[in-house]
């Protein structure tokens, strides 16, 4: 054990020292200041970086001059990055003056497979091992004309809405330093945010692409499962398909996202990886008539915070202004699935995220409170729920804890037919209701203060909840908390254990400032049509003068 602490240290250190010696090992304009030129690089959209490629205009080692100096600004400021591949990305731009990404810096999370580079994902015995080959996304890529020259940091599992582990570091949101910019794709999220890069990839298994764009002010539309690729790719939970796991592009600007995903389909994607269904990108035209948005206001689990409840309240008034037809919707329960979930996703316990990590390795606090749970014997569980659920009156509470368990294969077989089933119930409702889309926040709460997962690791249902569906959803940002607007009421009392612990950290003049995102839900594989679903509401913002500004840096 103490082998395995020295081997722990040695590797963090080793990594964190590689980090810095490849960023000082830099061509020394890396390291300038940026100039008048560097900053109307970084103001063109992707869509005009590659038409003035094409055309000769711009060479694609200025871009990456441009990019890989706000990149290592947004890394001083909120420590994003993992691995710095900025210095052979000056010889691959030289070659990538053509395709749908010509000259385009791409920035990546760290679990995305680069040959020559780690994944580590935060685990210390994973450091110092580089990929054999580059990953079917990055292949497309590179065949795309973009250039990766930058990963970006993830919490240690990638089971957290913080960014942090103790190879790589805290990562910390560019709006307030004593947040979180989210997780697990947080340091994509911050990275994006400050301005160091304007198109990435993220991974999504409960939120890990929402919850950063929510909590930084970005973009993003979470895949449905084959929709995008992902094989060749690394990950804390190999083969957990109970709830689908998938790759997703995040991305500065709303007009930038719909060039990324179009750029990538441009490519047929199936070519390269298996595992992506044969869809081109279909265009939808939303024109034609007055849409139904059916509004889920509260999972039933924790209740929306002034806040993001007022960033709701902003975009359901806002399209019922302009005659789209605005209805709250009682659906299946929330609840229901969320119980499902999360035995499905720690159906083993836990045991495989946590396999890697060595002795005296932190955890993520949020993690370190699930793995208690599952340590403790079923008899004492049972002790425990029958508490809450008969002193405490809290059968919320009560009904997940009883459950968090390893399961037996013939238990999981069991949770993926009521999986099927609460699908099946959704779908019917979809149907009655004739919705065009689903609304929501994102989260209950705005970005968390650092260390908020030990208390808030279990209020993830507003994007879990989409994952176990399988449903395409996007985050489009909003507003930001207003501390004059977004006090919660002396009245508020908590209505269970997880509410409680999600409240603890609600305070709206210590998260004044920070981004409000909303969800926009389609059904299976309508990634296009959610894209159209987000263009409608931004379009409409900005039409009443309350368009979201960007963080500027």
């Amino acid at each position: 054990m103490i082998l395995s602490y020295i081997a722990h240290r040695r590797a963090c250190v080793a990594k964190q020292l590689e980090r810095e010696h490849r960023t000082q090992k830099l061509d020394p304009v890396f390291h300038d200041a940026l100039t008048a030129h560097d900053i109307r690089l970084l103001s063109l959209s992707v869509s005009a970086v590659v038409e003035n490629v094409h055309n000769g205009n711009i060479d694609p080692s200025d871009m990456l001059v441009a990019y890989g100096k706000k990149a290592l600004k947004a890394h001083e400021e909120t420590n994003c990055l993992t691995e710095v591949m900025i210095s052979p990305a000056q010889a691959w731009a030289k070659d990538y003056a053509k395709g749908p990404l010509a000259g385009m810096p791409v920035s990546l999370k760290d679990t995305v497979g680069v040959e020559g580079w780690d994944s580590s994902i935060g685990y210390s015995a994973w450091t110092n091992k580089p990929t054999q080959k580059d990953s079917a996304l990055v292949k497309l890529l590179r065949d795309a004309g973009a250039v990766p020259f930058v990963k970006t940091n993830v919490p240690v599992t990638l089971l957290s809405f913080e960014s942090i582990s103790d190879v790589f570091g805290v990562t910390t949101n560019p709006h307030k330093k004593t947040h979180s910019p989210g997780g697990s794709s947080g340091g994509e999220g911050a990275l994006l945010a400050y301005g160091g890069s304007r198109i990435g990839i993220g991974t999504d298994v409960a939120g890990s692409v929402r919850c950063p764009a929510h909590y930084s002010g970005i973009y993003t539309i979470k895949a449905s499962m084959h929709r995008f690729l992902k094989t060749g790719n690394f990950t804390s939970m190999p083969g957990q398909e109970g709830v689908p796991a998938v790759y997703s592009p995040m991305a500065r600007t709303l007009e930038d996202l719909e060039t990324f995903w179009k750029a990538i389909f441009s490519m047929e994607p199936w070519a390269y990886d298996h595992s992506c269904l044969p869809i081109p990108w279909r265009e939808i035209d939303l024109s034609r008539k007055k849409l139904k948005w059916g509004v889920m206001w509260d999972d039933g689990v924790v209740t929306p915070s002034p806040a993001c409840e007022r960033a709701l309240r902003v975009v359901a008034a806002i399209l019922e202004k302009y005659g789209h037809q605005v209805v709250s919707i009682d659906p299946p329960s929330p609840y229901d699935g969320f119980k499902i979930a999360s035995q499905l996703l720690l159906a083993d316990g836990g045991k495989t995220a946590t396999k890697p990590i060595r002795t005296g390795e932190s955890n993520d606090p949020g993690m370190r409170q699930a793995m208690l749970m599952f340590a403790l014997p079923r008899w004492v569980k049972r002790i425990y729920a029958w508490y809450h659920r008969h002193i405490r009156k809290d059968e919320t509470y009560a009904g997940l804890v009883e459950n968090w368990y390893e399961k037996s294969v013939e238990e999981y077989l069991a949770l993926i037919a009521k999986r099927e089933e609460y699908r099946a119930r959704w779908f019917e409702m979809w149907k009655e209701e004739c919705l065009d889309f689903v609304l929501t926040v994102p989260n209950a709460l705005p970005a968390v203060p650092h260390g908020g997962m030990k208390r808030g690791f279990r209020c993830c249902g507003y994007t879990f909840l989409f994952n176990l569906l399988d449903y395409s959803a996007g985050v489009l940002p909003i507003t930001r908390v207003e501390r004059s607007l977004d006090g919660l009421s002396p009245e508020f009392k908590a209505k269970n254990a997880i509410e409680a612990g999600a409240y603890e950290m609600y305070n709206a003049d210590a998260m004044h400032g920070l981004p409000i995102g909303v969800q926009v839900i389609g059904q299976r594989l309508e990634e296009e049509k959610v894209l159209e679903g987000m263009k409608i509401i931004e379009m409409l913002l900005s039409t009443e003068g309350k368009a979201y500004e960007l963080l500027v840096t």
